[in-house]
């Protein structure tokens, strides 16, 4: 492709933790490729994280900035450094076409992503999300500020990271009624789970995930369900035509699951999972997350340690099973990257 028809996306990044950087590290390896194949280039003229934002209008090296970030730098001590003005702030007035939002999941507020996302559609931003939190909290009205501004949102990466079940449940399985979906989407829980299978206790193996940094050190929102939550009402608003929230959701998480249990299941030729359930009736879609016992030679039985999984039955696709092994972030980053050259190279 020649270099005169390259398009240059200039892009806000919101947070700067594994997914961002991991992002930046991306365009390090693959600029030359996504000029070549899509005629794109990507200049980050912004960047937040906790301590505030910057801007440079000429843009951030990617490599630079990762770096920077990998070795303890903060925002506010970059060129640029707007002092006082939160994200939203910035993306009220920064001149830019796609805000890639991967801050820290709140399931209170939604903020800082709720109000950077709302900010970017009404503007006219592509919005690509990687935070949960915005479309857990918000999915409607955030896709009524997109349609009525004229945005682009893609959100492919918050559900089971680069596997993309959004995308194939959403463009594939055309005039399709789902009848049931069933999920393992977070791969915290599901590596705790192997773990007590070996005979660890729960805090045991809650502690060699959180030695190993796959656990945070608060572990809530994985082992009590609400990630997998957050994920499955994304799914049921994106997919099944649900208008759903948490509250729509029975949610247990792993706390309870004992190692004696998950044996005496093994002795049974069964394993214990925590999965995220649709289930359609004649009423509409029954919403769970629990603990559930499973045949271990079953497809969502045999997604093990850091596999996620998700099976679809449909009346007229028959089942799909699609499964994911994703322990690094990198993988989640290039389902940002998909979402944004997909927002950009669309005829």
């Amino acid at each position: 492709m020649e270099q005169a028809l390259i398009r240059t996306i200039t892009a806000a990044l919101i947070g700067l933790g594994n997914v961002n950087r991991n992002f930046l590290r991306i365009l390090e390896m693959k600029q030359a490729e996504l000029a070549r194949r899509y005629g794109l280039a990507f200049r980050i003229v912004a960047v937040a994280d906790s301590s505030g934002v910057a801007v440079a209008p000429t843009g951030f090296d990617p490599a630079a900035t990762r770096r920077f970030k990998e070795t303890g730098g903060r925002v506010c001590a970059l060129p640029g450094y707007m002092a006082d003005a939160t994200p939203a702030d910035l993306l009220a007035t920064l001149a830019c076409d796609l805000v890639l939002e991967a801050s820290p999941v709140n399931l209170t507020t939604g903020e800082p992503g709720l109000s950077v996302t709302r900010t970017a559609l009404r503007r006219g931003i592509a919005v690509v999300l990687a935070n949960k939190g915005p479309l857990a909290l918000a999915y409607r009205e955030l896709h009524t500020l997109a349609a009525a501004s004229g945005a682009g949102l893609a959100f492919s990466a918050t559900v089971c990271g680069a596997l993309p079940v959004l995308n194939i449940g959403r463009r594939d399985l055309i005039a399709a009624e789902i009848l049931r979906l069933r999920g393992i989407f977070n791969a915290t829980t599901n590596f705790i789970l192997a773990e007590m299978a070996t005979g660890r206790s729960y805090a045991n193996a809650l502690a060699e995930a959180q030695r190993r940094g796959i656990a945070e050190s608060d572990p809530t929102l994985d082992v009590e369900g609400w990630d997998t939550a957050n994920k499955l009402v994304i799914v049921a608003n994106h997919l099944l035509g649900s208008d759903a929230t948490l509250t729509d959701v029975a949610v247990t998480g792993i706390t309870g699951v004992t190692a004696a249990a998950l044996a005496q299941a093994a002795r049974d030729g069964h394993t214990i999972k925590l999965l995220a359930t649709a289930e359609r009736t004649t009423a509409g879609y029954i919403l769970t997350v629990a603990p559930t016992l499973l045949p271990t030679t079953s497809f969502l039985g045999q997604c093990s340690g850091w596999e996620m999984g998700v099976e679809m039955e449909s009346d007229l696709y028959g089942h799909m099973f699609h499964k994911i092994w994703e322990r690094e972030p990198l993988p989640t980053a290039a389902a940002m990257l998909r979402d944004a050259v997909n927002l950009f190279t669309r005829t």
